[in-house]
């Protein structure tokens, strides 16, 4: 049963150290990244608190942000990979898999794709898909009308078959092969990234879809913004709580929520 963000205590508000957040439809509205979700990110970052965007978008995407927004650190194409900035400001990029396996990976998914787009005429691959390294994403509403229950579980029933790991977001069917997800990258960035600060208070994550399932279940501190309740009825673990609205004005109540602590 998820609890109105409201019930989120004083206590837990001042204990957290770090927030992961998913980016599509947690940080953004309708594809666009409204100036007061990136101003609450920079007003967490200012507060001392560190921001880790936690995303199935492509390796190219994970290196503007590291760069460009004041962000800790970037979990990419649902946990393929690690980019961060280092105290230099030196670029350092980690993967769950070698340059070897990237590549066996690449053609083994690029023969999937191109079996699924024969199987449904009319389906295209995700727009940033060149921009990729180590998965396969298929549109399913970012750019095309959403597809139906029916096409959804062909595709899924296809990606099973094959052997692959998947994972459905609000946009894409994101698609690759190892034991990794989201949240075990997300572990290892606590554990190796932040360091010190892995044991100091609490580390909390806020998303939006299925796709974040895996770090509801493994993060006590989470939060889905209003849009998860969609969903509600699918997860085996729904987010402890929810936010009174939708996508980024869901993120920036968090961060409302959460500071409204640090300057008493």
């Amino acid at each position: 049963m998820m609890e109105p963000l409201e019930r989120m205590d004083e206590e837990t508000c001042r204990s957290v150290q770090a927030v992961f957040s998913d980016l599509d439809d947690t940080l953004t509205v309708d594809g666009r990244l409204p100036a007061r979700a990136y101003e609450a990110v920079w007003r967490l970052n200012n507060a001392g608190i560190a921001v880790v965007v936690v995303t199935g978008r492509p390796v190219g995407w994970a290196d503007l942000i590291m760069r460009l927004w004041p962000v800790a650190g970037v979990v990419g194409e649902n946990g393929a990979c690690i980019f961060r900035l280092d105290e230099e400001g030196r670029a350092v990029r980690w993967y769950v898999q070698d340059g070897p396996a990237r590549e066996a990976s690449r053609k083994v998914l690029g023969e999937a794709g191109q079996a699924i787009l024969e199987m449904v005429p009319g389906l295209r691959l995700a727009a940033d898909q060149p921009f990729r390294e180590t998965d396969l994403a298929i549109d399913i509403s970012e750019d095309v009308p959403e597809l139906d229950e029916s096409t959804l579980s062909r595709i899924e029933g296809f990606l099973s078959m094959r052997g692959l790991e998947y994972k459905i977001s609000s946009i894409h069917i994101n698609a690759w092969t190892g034991a990794y997800d989201k949240a075990s990258t997300c572990q290892k960035f606590i554990s190796d990234v932040l360091g010190e600060r892995a044991g100091a208070g609490a580390h909390l994550f806020i998303g939006d879809s299925p796709n974040d399932e895996p770090l509801f279940r493994a993060f006590p501190l989470s939060v889905g913004v209003r849009n998860i309740e969609r969903y509600a009825s699918d997860l085996a673990h729904p987010p402890r709580f929810v936010t009174p609205s939708r996508g980024a004005d869901g993120f920036v109540e968090l961060v409302d929520h959460i500071l409204q602590f640090r300057s008493l």
